[in-house]
């Protein structure tokens, strides 16, 4: 069935000279948790000054410190977004998954960008320059709140967060984190559901603030229960009812 909303995009950039997003892309933006909710014109109008963006794995969306110039939607791939610690070290704090937009808080306040932003696999995402940005605000009172409730849900997660690594074990927390990755990038294989996301060890290691090897030890008990299975840079979960179980030890 045709999607109306690309449609009228594949006319505009037509119009524009410029490309469009596939069927594909535009899904991930419109079923998103978050734009899916606001209405129809409000939907419209961010799509009609969104550009579309293609980056190579690794290429850089922002680094610390520049100033804010978009806000952005990721329609396809992921968004590694990150710090450095005080040794040098690159720390991944967490991943924009398709469907999440960002970059809204800098242009509010004015501020530099507080973290380093790149293309983790191939990554599409929608762009919003800084004056439409503002421009989109003062047309339509709506986006003030929903960007509102966008950061109070921000806010929430981050103090779940910040419980789990002060009170749950690494173990509950793995569980827990690769459960959300298979939601928001499982491809499911008959009863096994491969998480498309490509993460090291290291990687999953950061985003719960441990050690490759603690990491390494846990997702070899997660096996040997027969709750995931290991593969070069890909996990693949056997079983969500003992991923769920093992979450809430």
């Amino acid at each position: 069935m045709d999607n109306p909303m690309l449609s009228l995009l594949s006319l505009q950039r037509q119009a524009m000279n410029t490309p469009a997003p596939t069927i594909e892309e535009l899904q991930n933006i419109e079923s998103g948790a978050w734009f899916s909710k606001l209405s129809l014109s409000l939907r419209q109008a961010i799509l009609s000054r969104a550009s579309l963006r293609r980056l190579s794995d690794g290429k850089a969306l922002a680094t610390r410190g520049s100033p804010a110039e978009e806000w952005c939607g990721v329609a396809k791939g992921a968004v590694r977004i990150s710090s450095v610690s005080l040794s040098g070290k690159q720390v991944t704090l967490t991943y924009a998954e398709p469907g999440t937009w960002f970059g809204d808080i800098a242009l509010f306040d004015g501020l530099p960008r507080t973290h380093d932003a790149d293309a983790h696999g191939e990554t599409t995402l929608l762009a919003v320059r800084k004056a439409d940005f503002k421009e989109l605000l003062s047309q339509h009172v709506e986006l003030y709140d929903a960007l509102l409730r966008l950061n109070c849900r921000r806010l929430r997660l981050m103090f779940d967060h910040f419980e789990d690594l002060n009170t749950r074990p690494l173990q509950a927390r793995l569980a827990k984190q690769i459960l959300l990755l298979a939601r928001s990038y499982g491809v499911p294989q008959g009863e096994e559901i491969r998480i498309g996301l490509a993460l090291a060890q290291e990687d999953l290691a950061q985003l719960l603030g441990a050690s490759r090897q603690r990491v390494n030890q846990e997702l070899k008990g997660f096996e040997r229960e027969g709750a995931v299975r290991v593969e070069p840079t890909r996990l693949v979960v056997l079983s969500r009812d003992k991923l769920l179980a093992i979450s809430e030890r």
